[in-house]
């Protein structure tokens, strides 16, 4: 008898991570079903759909345009946020499936992006190009913005599987490390946009989150660093 409760307590601690690997692997299950990711690409759309029933129905406020611009602007940084945060979620929990959804999840990004320009482009400026470049040379925020959808579009360019063999799987990780910068000028871009309001606490939701992302990148990259040269 004793034997065996000894036995019993060799095998107990097993238990926890078998039933944690079961969770992830049925998890995993159920994010790689054929019907998740056209799910997932509906619920990304239903910010748009919400905001352009405001606008038909005049429920978006005093000014709509301001709110337009503003919403797109959120909704940009948010799905920033998400793309950014697909990798830690992955490697934490063992969701593999999440990788399917990063290309997307980056488009919807850059999606986002084009709607608040557009929207501050047409309903702030009139589409007059020359009043826009003015405008982005003399407002540092504006600037900010702009480099980042710049980057952001050439992530986008880039997303696909022909730019990743014309590129090299190298030169193709490291261009896609400029997601990062591309996040702390939309960052930037918050922060002297509510610099004029005196109102920062969105700002620095934002900033912790992408903080913590960027954070468990670097210690990732550390830890493979070292594990590989001591190998």
């Amino acid at each position: 008898m004793r034997a065996a409760i000894l036995r019993g307590r060799g095998r107990a601690p097993t238990a926890g991570p078998r039933v944690r690997a079961g969770s992830a692997a049925g998890a995993d299950r159920v994010l790689r079903h054929p019907a998740a990711k056209p799910v997932v690409f509906a619920l990304c759309l239903l910010p748009l759909a919400m905001l352009l029933a405001g606008a038909l129905g005049g429920t978006l406020g005093a000014n709509p345009a301001e709110a337009l611009i503003r919403s797109t602007g959120d909704w940009t940084l948010r799905f920033l946020c998400l793309a950014l945060a697909v990798t830690p979620l992955r490697q934490a929990t063992g969701w593999h499936a999440l990788a399917r959804w990063r290309r997307m999840l980056g488009l919807f990004v850059f999606f986002y992006a084009c709607l608040h320009f557009l929207a501050y482009a047409w309903l702030d400026m009139g589409l007059v190009l020359s009043d826009i470049v003015r405008d982005v040379g003399k407002r540092p925020f504006v600037l900010a913005g702009s480099a980042a959808l710049l980057l952001l579009a050439a992530l986008a360019a880039t997303s696909f599987d022909a730019a990743v063999r014309a590129l090299g799987g190298r030169r193709w990780r490291a261009l896609h490390r400029a997601v990062y910068a591309a996040a702390l000028l939309a960052l930037l871009h918050f922060f002297w946009m509510r610099a004029g309001k005196n109102d920062f606490a969105e700002v620095g939701v934002y900033a912790a989150v992408v903080a913590v992302l960027l954070g468990w990148r670097i210690g990732k990259n550390l830890i493979q660093s070292r594990v590989a040269a001591g190998n």
